[in-house]
């Protein structure tokens, strides 16, 4: 069992790629880190469908930084959390499938690296489960995607103290219960190992609208993608500490694996200092702060302003400033545009690559239709979103 020191997500996901590709084929690991704010997306999934560029962060800060704090579960659930310097938040792709999730300190990431014939859906999920009642959420089960759940009233989030399946003795109350995702999971097989990993939502305040503009991008009308497209669910936190969670965890793990000699394993804490010290995990703690990595895996996709045939969807109405007459279609594979039709985009932008291009004014030649690609692509520091 090891517990991650550093609240970094580059870090933690290369240490958790480190354990699938190094731990010996026949054991069992638990994993368990946080995340200071971020958005993670899938191996297979589209930043510019699944995020609203315009609020994260698309270039990692510098290592010296990003790495040498330590997490704290002291000042988690306190209420006293910002999203991060100047409110952005750090866009992550990971190497496993799934869709996208934000993350923070309010969240307890955990991964199960375990033999392929041992590898089920829902054996880990379930193990988590008895972890969440033990703590109070009674309500907490796995549902038919795999997803952990809880019923409670409507509401968006839960305060850090709040109960997650209080109930009112009133039949209005009663009929307005609802089910809420609180933990999703993707899965990473290799041909010795399997990855099972999750996030548990438990105190954290960016939940509603912050979570929302983030995991919305302005975009999504526009584009036809291939790939893996998130499912969007209501979500809440459970309200309990995660140490408290991180605590209930690694006894269920210990109690699921006794007969291995869980019971008699102490957790081990690993710092930055000590992971960055092999060679192999650094190698791919580079990679993932790559923007390479981030943008060139993503799938074709199409961006287009009107319907067409393999797109048939109806488009929002485009802004006043743009001309008339304007419309476009660009197709896009490993974030690189390889064509271009329609009127109002130029075929100079064949082979551009979209993250490479900090203003899209100068570069279409136009100030209209450029700030409308600053709005949709994040470029410009513009951030157009219509709620």
């Amino acid at each position: 069992m090891y517990i991650s020191r550093s609240p970094d997500p580059y870090l933690n996901l290369s240490i958790e790629h480190y354990l699938l590709e190094k731990s010996p084929p026949d054991s069992v690991v638990l994993f368990l880190y946080t995340n200071r704010p971020c958005v993670v997306i899938g191996r297979n999934q589209n930043p510019w469908l699944e995020v609203n560029l315009g609020l994260v962060r698309q270039a990692p800060p510098p290592p010296g930084k990003a790495v040498s704090d330590e997490v704290s579960f002291t000042e988690v659930g306190k209420g006293n959390m910002t999203l991060g310097d100047g409110g952005v938040v750090d866009l992550v792709r990971r190497r496993s499938g799934g869709g996208a999730v934000f993350h923070d300190l309010g969240n307890l990431n955990y991964s199960v690296l375990c033999p392929p014939a041992d590898f089920d859906r829902n054996k880990h999920a379930e193990m988590v489960v008895r972890g969440l009642r033990g703590l109070g959420a009674t309500t907490a089960r796995v549902n038919e995607r795999h997803d952990i759940v809880i019923d409670g009233a409507p509401r968006p989030t839960l305060g850090p103290t709040a109960d997650a399946n209080a109930s009112s003795s009133s039949s209005s109350d009663v009929t307005r219960t609802q089910t809420f995702k609180i933990s999703g999971s993707a899965y990473k097989l290799t041909r010795k190992r399997a990855l099972h990993h999750g996030t548990c939502l438990l105190t954290s305040p960016n939940l509603g609208s912050v979570v929302g503009r983030l995991l919305r991008s302005p975009a999504e009308p526009y584009i036809k993608a291939r790939g893996v497209a998130s499912v969007r669910s209501p979500i809440r936190n459970v309200g309990v500490a995660p140490l408290r969670f991180q605590q209930a965890v690694v006894g269920e793990f210990q109690a699921l694996y006794g007969g291995l000699g869980a019971t008699d394993v102490r957790p081990e804490f690993v710092g930055a200092s000590e992971a960055l010290e092999i060679p192999e995990l650094v190698r791919g703690y580079e990679e993932l702060r790559t923007k390479d990595w981030l943008y060139t895996q993503t799938p074709q996709f199409t961006l287009s302003t009107q319907p067409t045939v393999d797109d048939p969807r109806p488009r929002p109405a485009l802004p006043d400033y743009l001309p008339r007459d304007f419309r476009t279609e660009m197709t896009v594979r490993h974030g690189q545009i390889t064509a271009v039709s329609g009127d109002g985009l130029p075929e100079s932008l064949v082979s551009t690559y979209l993250h490479e291009v900090p203003d899209w004014r100068p570069k279409v030649g136009d100030e209209h239709i450029g700030r409308w690609l600053n709005g949709l692509l994040g470029a410009g520091g513009s951030v157009e979103v219509k709620e």
